[in-house]
């Protein structure tokens, strides 16, 4: 299931790749106008681009985060989970962390319209 390429799963590739380089315009420009977003640093939830886009603006000026998609995996409903390697940085560069997590994606009309962070389901160790 984690091999498998789709639209949504390309969508999230180019995402990943134009946040570390911090083009906040082209990721936002693939969410709906009414996006549910984690402030998984703060707490809580953002709606719609403009608020993540401050979101991610204040996070940036307090931490430097890289998120690099490990696996994907299609669940069910037609949701995406991505196990993320994510490492987290404070502006000095030392690490705050360096884990796995599980981000869930939500689609509609093509584009992303929530995400959650969640746990990855246990497979017994980090083996990828």
């Amino acid at each position: 299931m984690s091999n498998q390429s789709t639209p949504e799963i390309e969508m999230l590739r180019k995402a990943y790749v134009a946040f570390n380089a911090r083009n906040l315009d082209a990721v936002l420009t693939l969410m709906t106008t009414d996006v549910h977003w984690p402030r998984a640093f703060k707490g809580g939830f953002v709606r719609g681009p403009g608020e993540v886009r401050a979101y991610w603006i204040e996070q940036g000026s307090e931490i430097d985060s890289h998120v690099e998609p490990v696996n994907f995996h299609i669940e069910k409903e037609g949701q995406i989970l991505v196990d993320v390697h994510q490492v987290v940085r404070d502006l000095a560069g030392a690490v705050l962390a360096d884990e796995h997590v599980g981000h869930r994606y939500t689609f509609k009309n093509g584009l992303i319209q929530m995400m959650e962070v969640c746990s990855l389901p246990s497979s017994g160790s980090d083996a990828e």
